[in-house]
């Protein structure tokens, strides 16, 4: 009998255990009517379907098409019609919900929840393109290996004014004292309490969700914030840092304030990051950058040479847009190479003071719009490579890293070019899906190439 189910029985497996028993009872027990079914795209935005709870348990299957997974950021398509533009047909795509994502929507007026759903294809075989299943096949590569990784991600954003004209420059929003931020307040208290009515609703949010927020700080820029997040499986905080995206969003919408992800909203302010930090454990749980004596081990440094060998290769998933690469200027806080430190933020990679079973490395790079379930597959994936190669890093930076030249591309077509020369990284991703991913940045570039900067009308107009 062959292993591979069909989606009828998957379905059927699904149903007939007692998650979906405890759905319906979780679902009854809050009166919830309206049921948020969210499927992650390429760029972490949510799509989905919103259904009336009795039929999310009555219907035998749900379907999406699959062209959500081939839109750009536009919500236009690869030109073309090779595997990389999607499924001429626009087929369904079949969804399997993941009950252990079932959460209220606590900024819904009515009853609301929400739940992630996987995508699988008739037969029962998983999308190798969908953000999630991309992530799920690295930590299974790991698996295998007996490595379990775990992560940490830190989610910098700004809050600004409500700005509908996009000609119009980003300002920072008006705080409780009734004026804006005018300068840097890294770490201040005074800057953040400017928007606790908004910060409240944020934790409250956030608890009803089942989301661990670890610590929020004022980073550097004028109402710039960060929120950390407790470490954990990637797959489970992936999914925390989704979540959060919306949740940030829908909070300072209520207070008539955007919160946007951007890595570059505002010029001449810092750019939003979002870093992430890793270790691996071993089936007992033991920190493997560890050894019995507290020393670093070879896997640790491996890991750190495959950081810096491969996170130039997947650039275009850390800094997915143009305007991620404003972010990564000489002399800004942002790092321009992959020169790696001892609790060292002025290098790509960071290794932050820690006891030998926290040991772990900080990858500064990525931008905040990066779609989390990505980036941190990417990340992943480069610490993997380097252990499997038994790779070596260079010498660790013990000044200042700002002088060093650039080892990132400077544009995201020539990240995407680099993404797609390396073998190594197309067989852990497929190379179905490093032809889509490839497809949809230089639609999203093509796209940007349509518009004229003020930079153009200011410096070209009248003088070429």
């Amino acid at each position: 009998m062959s292993k591979k189910k069909t989606v009828k029985d998957k379905a059927l497996s699904i149903r007939g255990v007692a998650n979906v028993e405890e759905a319906r009872r979780w679902v009854a027990a809050r009166g919830v009517e309206e049921l948020e079914c969210l499927v992650p795209d390429q760029a972490g935005v949510a799509r989905g379907k919103l259904m009336p709870t009795s039929k999310f348990f009555n219907a035998p299957q749900m379907n999406l098409p699959s062209s959500i997974l081939y839109q750009t950021i536009a919500g236009e398509y690869p030109a073309g019609d090779g595997p990389e533009a999607g499924d001429v047909a626009d087929a369904d795509l079949v969804l399997e919900p993941d009950f252990s994502t079932l959460s209220v929507v606590p900024w819904e007026t009515d009853p609301t929840a929400q739940l992630i759903h996987d995508c699988y294809d008739r037969e029962g075989n998983p999308i190798e393109v969908a953000p999630r299943q991309v992530l799920r096949r690295i930590v299974q590569l790991y698996e295998k290996k007996g490595w379990f990784p775990i992560v940490a991600p830190e989610l910098e954003f700004y809050l600004v004014k409500p700005n509908t004209d996009p000609d119009y420059p980003l300002e920072p929003p008006v705080g409780r004292s009734g004026r804006p931020e005018t300068g840097r307040q890294s770490y201040s208290i005074s800057a953040v309490n400017e928007f606790d009515d908004l910060f409240e609703d944020i934790y409250d949010y956030s608890e009803a969700q089942g989301l661990e927020i670890d610590t929020l700080i004022h980073e550097e820029g004028a109402a710039q914030m960060e929120i950390n997040l407790r470490h954990g499986p990637p797959l489970e905080l992936a999914d925390q840092v989704f979540m959060f995206k919306r949740t940030i969003r829908e909070a300072a919408l209520g207070h008539n304030i955007y919160a946007t992800f951007m890595a570059k909203p505002i010029a001449n302010q810092p750019g939003s990051a979002m870093h992430i930090h890793q270790s691996i454990r071993d089936k007992t749980g033991t920190n493997i950058f560890s050894n019995a004596k507290g020393e670093p081990t070879k896997e640790f440094y491996s890991f750190i040479a495959g950081q810096q060998k491969y996170l130039p290769h997947v650039m275009c998933i850390l800094a997915p847009y143009v305007n991620s690469y404003r972010r990564l200027t000489k002399d800004a806080s942002a790092p321009i190479n992959v020169a790696w430190g001892h609790d060292n933020r002025t290098t790509g990679i960071r290794v932050p003071p820690a006891k030998a079973q926290s040991r772990r490395v900080e990858n500064r790079i990525p931008s905040s719009d990066a779609n989390p379930y990505l980036a941190i597959a990417a990340s992943l994936a480069c610490g993997y490579l380097g252990m499997t190669e038994g790779l070596k890093p260079e010498d660790p930076v013990t000044g200042s890293a700002h002088g060093l030249d650039y080892d990132l591309p400077r544009g995201l077509l020539e990240a995407v070019a680099l993404f797609e020369e390396s073998k190594p990284l197309e067989n852990l991703f497929s190379r179905s899906f490093v032809r889509t991913y490839a497809a949809i940045k230089r639609g999203e570039f093509e796209t940007f190439m349509r518009v004229i900067s003020p930079w153009e009308r200011e410096y070209l107009l009248l003088n070429v």
